[in-house]
């Protein structure tokens, strides 16, 4: 995969401005370009009624807000220039979520970088809030990072997990995972968690000891995670393969915790009424609790 553009929204918080380190250091990586996107909220209910109707003349966009905003945006980003990335800056009214959807739709950027905000737990990504609603409904991979009070990983991303559930969306994770082991010289972790099974699952009669049921599953699972790994990548990474038993979002942040993961790569189902329903099942709580940023990409 080539990344080519990130937009990396900002309201110049510490979240945002550790987001925006992570975007430019990704960039470095592929001479991509960063755009450091901050919606503005205006106050006036008229002038946003017709910025919404798409009459933004010159008058609003030059106001003296828009103006203090878009100073503010060039001193936020003004340090990372020295690194030699692309950096561009946006300053657009309206609401947050909808001004960073938008964009990102007319614009089709390779990926979004966009910071959470929180204590942790429960509520280090809340519900209804900027981040998740830009997960919900943007088209392109989106990496979340969070906090830097809170952060355990470190730049540039040297251990990547990437959990397999073997859907469409988890293999397209899985290219991306590649991609950023390959440009990271990162050791890349596939691990596939299995829910484990009623108990009189065990009694169903099987062509081998009963007792090795875990066993042979596991095999079975390392087997074909195993095959997912094309040749041109055994031929440069250090790979692991793992499987866990348990609730999908705990195994898969343990694992997280064991192997010190700077990036948590999965893949999430598509924009289905249900799937936007079901998005905060796994996706969510692994956003929400992770101490690492968390790629989430769609297939």
């Amino acid at each position: 995969m080539n990344i080519r553009s990130i937009l990396c929204p900002t309201d110049f918080s510490d979240a945002s401005q550790h987001a925006l380190d992570h975007a430019v250091a990704i960039a470095g990586w592929y001479s991509a370009k960063v755009v450091a996107l901050h919606a503005h909220q205006t106050v006036s209910a008229a002038v946003a009624a017709y910025a919404v109707a798409g009459g933004v003349g010159d008058t609003w966009l030059d106001s003296d807000e828009i103006l203090a905003e878009r100073r503010n945006l060039a001193s936020a980003v003004a340090p990372l220039r020295a690194d030699g990335v692309e950096l561009e800056t946006e300053v657009l009214p309206g609401p947050a979520a909808d001004t960073i959807v938008g964009y990102a739709a007319a614009t089709s950027p390779d990926l979004i970088v966009i910071g959470t905000h929180g204590a942790g737990g429960f509520t280090h990504l809340v519900l209804g809030s900027v981040t998740e609603k830009v997960l919900r409904r943007a088209q392109c991979p989106v990496l979340t990072v969070p906090p830097r009070a809170q952060a355990t990983s470190m730049l540039p991303f040297r251990r990547i997990l990437c959990p397999i559930d073997f859907s469409a969306s988890s293999l397209a994770g899985l290219e991306l995972a590649f991609s950023f082991a390959r440009e990271g010289d990162a050791i890349i972790t596939l691990l596939h968690v299995i829910d484990d099974p009623d108990e009189n699952e065990l009694f169903v009669a099987r062509p081998y000891d009963v007792h090795q049921h875990h066993v042979q599953r596991e095999q079975h699972v390392l087997n074909h995670l195993d095959k997912l790994v094309p040749d041109s990548v055994r031929d440069w990474s250090f790979r692991k393969l793992r499987v866990a038993h348990g609730k999908p979002y705990e195994r898969i942040l343990d694992v997280a915790a064991e192997e010190r993961a700077d990036l948590i790569v999965v893949g999430v189902q598509g924009r289905k009424p249900l799937d936007l329903m079901l998005f905060g099942s796994t996706t969510n709580q692994l956003v929400r609790r992770a101490t690492s940023p968390v790629l989430t990409v769609r297939a």
